[in-house]
């Protein structure tokens, strides 16, 4: 992603020209970034028309990424790892390249191990290293974390599913919902109340999928985006104690770092999905005749345009600002989550007008954008809502 071009040469204006340089990303940043594309256009590309249609993709695919070194990343290499020595920007540039195709059918379930194996690799038993971290990162297990619930949304501090102690065991009962990775999960990482209201109460426990008493199914309104999505039900489910982990009742801290993780990654895959929706709209103008003369001359395409350009210039200015401010050891929670609600703003209004510059191309079956438009509002619900992350911001912003 480093660019030596004089600052006023004009950049491509493809997927890749239309991300503006940044002075933050290196020549490891590219390389990671040269085998991602890879990595996808050998064992992805070929195939996305099938899955995207289907819904899901073969479970060789997990296999393939860990042998490859793609999904392992940020993790101990004696674990299965290639390593924790890592950026945010190594993150963020998964998550665009993943979805610089324009289909979301793959990448949640392959980046879920991000923010489900941390908590288990730190808090949990020793035992858990052998039984899921390793088989997980290899390809041959998966996991979810399954946080979502039908009731609560966003609202971790209204979490009802329950883990109530009796000897050396935890009773679960509850229901989880929108969980990437549920329909496959071997095991579920899973947010429980074990003590009183509020985010107090909360813990995490590693649940065993195939544990009697729980129940899952794929979401029917989502299988266009991925039938792996799914609701979870726990019906006086026993789990032993020792699945527990962290310490009890202090479940919440665990559950905000990832979440800081999560929202990166949907960031970076929003403004991905805007760049190719763009790249696309530049493309079709500068074919399409209209009036006899391109449809990129008629000025107020070109306006269109350009208003999509600079909104992606702003959003990228403001989340490269914001990953040197994490690096540094700050954590402004307030701007994290605005900065998911600029990017998924950005995202559907580049959509829109995108479409609008295709027109009937849109709906031909023969680009991206008509995909984009459809994952777009996933992005603006899931990992915190528009109206719960600005409330979050307006409480630590003081209001």
């Amino acid at each position: 992603m480093t660019d030596s071009r004089p600052t006023d040469a004009p950049h491509a204006l493809d997927f890749d020209g239309l991300r503006p340089p940044s002075p933050f990303l290196n020549a490891e940043h590219d390389a990671w970034r040269r085998k991602l594309r890879g990595f996808i256009d050998r064992h992805v590309a070929p195939h996305l028309a099938e899955w995207d249609a289907a819904s899901d993709f073969p479970d060789a695919l997990y296999r393939i990424a860990a042998q490859e070194g793609i999904s392992g990343m940020g993790f101990r290499e004696d674990l299965g790892g290639t390593g924790e020595d890592v950026s945010l920007y190594d993150r963020i540039l998964f998550a665009e390249e993943f979805f610089r195709l324009g289909s979301g059918v793959v990448f949640a379930d392959l980046a879920t191990p991000w923010i489900a194996l941390p908590p288990i690799i730190t808090g949990g038993a020793p035992e858990m290293l052998d039984r899921v971290a390793r088989p997980v990162l290899a390809g041959e297990r998966k996991i979810a974390f399954a946080v979502t619930e039908p009731g609560g949304g966003s609202d971790v501090s209204g979490f009802t599913t329950t883990a109530e102690r009796r000897g050396e065991v935890f009773v679960v009962n509850g229901a989880k919902a929108l969980i990437s990775g549920a329909m496959k999960a071997d095991f579920l990482l899973t947010a429980v109340r074990t003590g009183g209201p509020g985010i107090g109460g909360l813990s995490m426990l590693l649940i065993e999928a195939d544990r009697a008493g729980v129940t899952r199914g794929s979401t029917p309104g989502l299988e266009w985006y991925n039938r792996n999505n799914g609701w979870l039900k726990f019906d006086n489910v026993e789990v032993p104690v020792a699945n527990l982990i962290g310490v009890e009742n202090k479940g919440f801290a665990g559950l905000a770092r990832q979440f800081n993780i999560e929202r990166f990654s949907g960031i970076a895959a929003t403004l991905a999905m805007t760049r190719t929706c763009v790249a696309e709209a530049i493309a079709f103008a500068r074919e399409r005749q209209t009036f006899g003369k391109r449809l990129i001359d008629h000025q107020v395409m070109r306006h269109k345009i350009v208003d999509m350009v600079q909104r992606l210039k702003v959003a990228y200015a403001y989340l490269d600002m914001l990953v040197w401010r994490f690096e540094n050891g700050e954590a402004p929670i307030a701007e994290l989550a605005l900065m998911k609600v600029q990017a998924t703003n950005t995202l559907e209004h580049c959509a829109r007008e995108s479409l609008q510059v295709l027109g009937g191309r849109a709906y031909t079956g023969e680009n991206r954008v008509e995909r984009i438009y459809r994952e777009a509002r996933i992005f603006v619900i899931g990992g915190g809502s528009e109206e719960i992350l600005r409330d979050l911001a307006a409480k630590q912003l003081g209001f």
